[in-house]
């Protein structure tokens, strides 16, 4: 049976950085596993947030990460929108530069991420707090 799933994830609220969010992101759907073959896509409802998948190995990916972002949109330039304070136009480029969505296959009733991979936010605000992602997976799955 082929069918379509769809839900929000409310995250909580996190500090600026990289954080790791796949087991929160496949907790919130059970129906993956009876997912046989399908697509799901994560979308972040923020501008001044992002999602990216890279390694979930070692902590000091997302430390350097974050570093190089913030080396790429510095709140120290001249902005001209800020009116949300200094951390807000660097948030939206940083947004901008890493995206709003990813798409990542399943089957067999997990995510086809590689073995040294992981879903992150990117939080690119002081105080984002919590973010809204929509979560939509189509597949051909297995009655329950």
């Amino acid at each position: 049976m082929t069918g379509w799933i769809q839900r929000p994830l409310l995250l909580p609220a996190m500090p600026r950085g990289c954080h790791l969010i796949t087991s929160l992101v496949t907790g919130a759907l059970p129906e993956l596993h009876r997912c046989r073959t399908g697509l799901l896509h994560v979308f972040i409802q923020h501008t001044s947030a992002s999602l990216t998948i890279n390694e979930n190995a070692d902590p000091d990916v997302r430390i350097d990460l974050n570093y190089a972002l913030n080396r790429l949109a510095p709140e120290s330039d001249a902005w001209t929108h800020t009116c949300e304070g200094p951390d807000d136009m660097p948030a939206h480029v940083k947004h901008s530069l890493m995206g709003a969505s990813l798409s990542i296959p399943a089957a067999n009733q997990k995510l086809l991420l590689g073995t040294w991979q992981g879903i992150y936010l990117l939080e690119h605000r002081n105080h984002g707090g919590r973010r809204n992602l929509i979560l939509t997976l189509h597949g051909d799955m297995e009655q329950p």
